[in-house]
């Protein structure tokens, strides 16, 4: 059967502890730079369209949510998690353009970042246009950070004043909608006619990005 990826919606909401299982799994196996969620957050994240879900079936193979700080001003695809019987299949990176147009939707004038210890999603956020950063140029939220708090390496973030961790910490700079000071479209289109194999997917979605924005 063809996996289905669509936005998340309150029909969904019972596959959340499935989510969580699978994000605990993921965080077993890897032993680092995942934390976990409980039913009842992922909920909240599907019940208000912040999410992606793949299905096969009736069977949850892969979801991913949006998180917001600062009035909207920093935004995260988290949790990003793929069932292990559909890694290396592309799933990933589907689910992965999918959560990023959602967020250039609902979150035009945001910066895009994230934070992960995954090669897989590095090189995904890479093709997205995504450029490694410390983390000082991350959202200052503490909400944000707290949420690291079930991960196995809390302690180093902790010691070090959340300057640094296992994690590699990631921004994508979209040019929002009509903002001062930003990067024009026009700019940007001649940044990716002339980097634009740097960021494949960046360029691929490109055309329905400008839709949005320019609206």
């Amino acid at each position: 059967m063809q996996v289905a990826i669509n936005v998340a919606d309150s029909s969904h909401e019972k596959y959340a502890q499935a989510v969580c299982n699978m994000i605990e799994g993921a965080a077993i196996n890897r032993g680092t730079g995942i934390a976990k969620r409980k039913p009842e957050y992922i909920r909240e994240k599907i019940h208000k369209g912040n999410a992606v879900i793949a299905l096969n079936g009736d069977e949850v193979v892969g979801f991913c949510y949006i998180e917001s700080w600062e009035g909207q001003k920093f935004v995260a695809n988290s949790g990003l998690i793929v069932h292990p019987e559909y890694r290396k299949t592309g799933l990933a990176k589907k689910i992965k353009s999918k959560i990023f147009m959602l967020s250039v939707k609902k979150f035009p004038d945001a910066r895009l970042f994230g934070i992960t210890t995954s090669l897989a999603v590095m090189k995904i956020n890479s093709a997205l246009g995504y450029q490694p950063v410390t983390f000082s140029e991350l959202t200052a939220d503490e909400t944000f950070w707290k949420g690291c708090k079930s991960c196995s390496n809390y302690d180093i973030l902790k010691r070090t004043g959340q300057k640094m961790c296992l994690c590699t910490g990631m921004v994508c700079n979209i040019p929002a909608r009509k903002k001062k000071g930003t990067v024009s479209w026009e700019q940007f289109k001649k940044f990716l006619k002339t980097h634009g194999n740097h960021f494949p997917l960046m360029n691929s979605l490109y055309p329905k990005i400008s839709k949005i924005l320019n609206k």
